[in-house]
């Protein structure tokens, strides 16, 4: 075999050897194609004096050839340019000089160099026609030689087609190779990408069911602990074994056992939201993972759901099986922590749920009934709160990102019981809405907020947004539009000046009343914003529909910010997204300056959060008024 003495690092040197064996024939093929057809115009005229060149020319291409078959590439790319560099300067020397034709041919020469042969020969015929160059300009200078200029006939055609032609060939051999290149290139990443993927569900999701495993259960866990930690909410674990899998097992085989898993996995998926996590820890054992839970008694709904869910038989080889399940439920982070003493918890209760019967769920010590006392505590509370007029409310002030101007205020209701001290409206307001006490809740927040706004314009700041929490509840118990409307005649404050915040839940719904409801406070004048967008199902649709002006960005993205990439991308998108709809973007939780810069880099307009000040009383939210923008 012959060895190519290539030198490393020259130009074509990751080409395969027959690819760049083909290559070589083809351009001396198309040199070989461009000689004879300059030479035809020249025989046809009887002028002879370019042909002793030209006739080298064939000669040496079919010398290329012949090495080209016997393995000496290098040799033959090495002859095919030096022979042809010696042809196209006697054709200019004997012709036009720097003026001639020929000299087109150096830039397809330097072409085929750089695709073919090695970088000394590359920029060894650079000098070399430099150096020509630059003779045959002293030599023209000096008058040492006189070229002449023909005239321009057929010939100079022939000869300038003859030079396109060639340098054609060659743009469209190495144009053909880069363009197979990147298909490999991209294929290949293709591969990778998915060889990856492949890799990272396996390492995160069973084999069996394709349902998350424990890594992953306890990844998600961490995160929903986290938002929970920040957003004074619980995250539900449940421990699910099924009650007879064991007899399936050894009466019907493993096939059927392992059919009745995927089945129980499909069904658990259906019984739960899209926020929940169904993981398959191992054998029938099942964890639920339940984030953003506030009490007990919602826990327990869930449960009783599965429980029920369950109970209904499986087709497994055409034959009805009743599978039914035992639950033990912890709760974050009342129970634990972490997510190793949570399990052992749940997995203790499951066992106690067995123990009593099967098909049931048990809370790990007794904490579903400590829940539903407290419940019953906080009810009373509330009804005596909203008697004796307890609740109070705070401003939250929100500011243009880009003038520092303060543009408008949240309403929040406050609650601080005498015994049982602040009470969270993350406790409270799911309680009140469950029982129905939010609509007296809030007819009451929309008459104070009216009537402190109002207060404020008679002071002279008549520029100024007071924003209401308004909850599906009221839209759907209540009269939403009679309140608000009640809420505005009795505190003169224009309807303008006045910004309902709906949730994504309640758009969706898209019910005839509620359509109606919105368009009658459309009429009104009032504004809408939706709140903690980007935490639901982020629809256009009903941002078309119902003529929202602002979007308020969930805190969730805005307060890592400067720390996650997504977070950031997502941000990017909202607010893209609401300026394609010519919509506002608020940014909610803003705690820092490089995240308010962040922000303002991306192209959010508003904001509100720590960074200018929490939720104050009316009083103390004055001070902003009297900040000059």
């Amino acid at each position: 075999m012959t060895v190519s003495r290539e030198q490393p690092g020259a130009p074509g040197q990751s080409a395969p050897r027959p690819l760049r064996d083909r290559r070589l024939v083809q351009a001396t093929l198309a040199t070989c194609v461009a000689l004879c057809t300059s030479a035809i115009p020249d025989i046809l005229s009887a002028q002879w004096r370019n042909l002793p060149p030209l006739g080298v020319g064939l000669a040496a291409m079919g010398a290329v050839m012949c090495m080209v078959r016997a393995g000496r590439r290098n040799g033959a790319v090495a002859l095919m340019l030096c022979s042809l560099f010696g042809t196209v300067c006697l054709l200019m020397w004997q012709n036009g000089g720097l003026r001639d034709t020929s000299l087109l041919a150096f830039p397809c020469m330097l072409v085929f160099a750089a695709m073919l042969g090695t970088r000394r020969l590359y920029f060894g015929l650079l000098a070399a026609m430099l150096a020509m160059i630059a003779g045959l300009l002293v030599a023209e200078t000096h008058a040492w030689h006189a070229s002449r200029v023909p005239p321009l006939t057929y010939n100079t055609f022939v000869d300038l087609a003859s030079v396109l032609f060639v340098t054609s060939v060659i743009a469209w051999l190495m144009a053909s190779d880069m363009h197979a290149a990147l298909d490999a290139v991209h294929e290949q990443n293709e591969q990778m990408a998915a060889a990856q993927q492949r890799m990272e569900i396996m390492a995160t999701h069973d084999a069996l069911t394709g349902l998350p495993n424990r890594s992953l259960a306890r990844d998600r866990f961490e995160q929903a602990a986290a938002a929970a930690r920040r957003g004074e909410h619980s995250v539900a674990m449940l421990y699910l074994d099924l009650d007879n899998f064991k007899n399936v097992n050894d009466t019907l085989g493993h096939g059927s056992g392992d059919t009745l898993l995927k089945l129980v996995s499909e069904r658990l998926a259906g019984l739960l939201r899209n926020a929940d996590t169904v993981a398959r820890l191992g054998g029938d054992e099942f964890l639920l993972l339940v984030p953003e839970v506030h009490d007990g008694a919602a826990v327990a709904e869930i449960a009783n759901k599965v429980v029920s869910g369950l109970m209904a038989p499986f087709d497994v080889i055409g034959m009805e099986i009743f599978a039914g399940c035992s639950l033990g439920i912890t709760m974050f982070p009342a129970d634990g922590a972490d997510f190793d003493s949570l399990l052992k918890k749940a997995d203790i209760a499951m066992y106690r749920a067995k123990e009593s019967g099967r098909n049931a769920f048990r809370f790990w010590d007794g904490e579903m009934n400590a829940s539903v006392v407290e419940h019953v505590a906080l009810l009373s509370a509330m009804r005596t709160a909203i008697a004796h007029r307890d609740f109070t409310l705070s401003y939250q002030p929100q500011f243009d990102l880009r003038t520092g101007r303060l543009i408008g205020a949240e309403a929040l209701i406050r609650w601080r019981h005498a015994e049982m001290g602040n009470i969270s409206p993350v406790r409270f307001i799911p309680l009140a809405e469950r029982s129905g006490l939010i609509i007296p809740i809030g007819d009451w927040v929309l008459q104070e907020a009216c009537a402190q706004a109002q207060r404020w314009r008679a002071a002279g700041w008549t520029d100024l947004t007071i924003s209401v929490n308004v909850s599906p509840v009221q839209f759907k118990r209540g009269s939403v539009e009679t309140s608000v409307a009640q809420a505005l005649a009795d505190s003169g404050l224009p309807s303008a000046n006045l910004e309902l915040e709906l949730t994504e839940s309640l758009l969706i719904q898209d019910s005839l009343t509620l359509i109606e409801s919105l368009a009658t406070l459309r009429r009104m004048g009032v504004r809408f914003a939706i709140d903690d967008f980007g935490t639901g199902y982020s629809n256009l649709a009903y941002l078309k529909r119902f003529e929202v002006e602002r979007l308020k960005i969930d805190q969730t993205f805005v307060r890592r910010l400067t720390d996650d990439v997504q977070d950031q991308a997502i941000v990017r998108a909202i607010v893209q997204m609401a300026a394609s709809l010519n919509l506002y973007t608020v940014a909610e939780g803003v705690e820092d300056g490089a995240t308010l810069a962040l922000l303002g880099d991306l192209g959010c307009q508003q904001g509100q959060g720590f960074h200018w000040s929490p939720a104050v009383p009316a009083a103390e939210f004055e001070a902003f008024l009297k900040v000059p923008a």
